[in-house]
């Protein structure tokens, strides 16, 4: 019966011992609206792994030093309707502040990596790289042209309109892509992905990142990273 005792003393010694240096990592979870979300599920990867269910909107979870993965789910029935994940270290004890935006699960699909402006894949690797190449040269022989053909004969006011036209008609038709762009975005209930944009406006990829990055500073839309894609969410006036 001692013998008993002291193995149980010591087990729970030991357990002590180990968390007596533990941090304490917590938070809320929130949706895209940035309210809070109840009955979250919420993981992370200690040894054992913890899970807790956040009824009130926000997650405790007690750990000690180490490399660490929140993974949360909201789901509705058997299926996930949104979800996240994020890393933490803890190199050594104290208060972790960890908030979870759960986002939407919208499927992107996996896209080949390229050239980034800003953070937007905008080109296809080793095909889209040929293509730049093409398009440079033809543009250099057009410049090339343009500049022998002026020095040899004096502009004409005919040529001076055309060119206004010509500016007009493709200021023109970059506000209906805009508009376009923004209907999209309306019909897919206020929210969709880059990728499903491209799917339905015939232009190349890095004009229609262009284009998103012109609504987003004129304030009409905002766009959040998720994986390679963004997911453009209409601003309500």
């Amino acid at each position: 019966m001692l013998k008993f005792r002291a193995l149980i003393y010591f087990f729970a010694l030991f357990f002590l011992a180990s968390y007596a240096g533990a941090a304490a990592i917590h938070g809320s979870i929130y949706d895209l609206s940035l309210k809070k979300i109840n009955n979250a599920r919420v993981e992370i990867n200690t040894n054992p792994k913890q899970i807790i269910v956040a009824q009130n909107g926000t997650y405790f979870f007690s750990v000690p030093n180490g490399d660490y993965t929140l993974k949360a789910q909201l789901t509705r029935k058997t299926t996930v309707i949104a979800s996240v994940q994020e890393n933490i270290t803890i190199s050594q004890p104290g208060d972790y502040v960890l908030d979870l935006i759960l986002f939407p699960d919208i499927e992107e699909g996996v896209e080949d990596p390229g050239i980034e402006v800003n953070g937007d894949v905008i080109e296809d690797g080793n095909k889209n790289w040929m293509w730049g190449i093409i398009i440079i040269s033809v543009l250099l022989i057009v410049a090339m042209s343009y500049v022998v053909y002026t020095s040899n004969n004096r502009k004409k006011p005919a040529e001076g309109m055309k060119a206004e036209e010509t500016h007009k008609k493709e200021d023109e038709y970059e506000d209906d892509g805009l508009n376009r762009i923004l209907k999209i975005i309306k019909q897919e209930g206020g929210r969709t992905t880059q990728k499903e944009i491209r799917k339905q406006i015939p232009l190349s990829e890095a004009k229609i990142s262009l284009m998103i990055a012109e609504l987003e500073h004129k304030g009409a839309i905002e766009k959040i990273k998720k994986g390679r894609g963004n997911i453009i969410i209409l601003k309500r006036k």
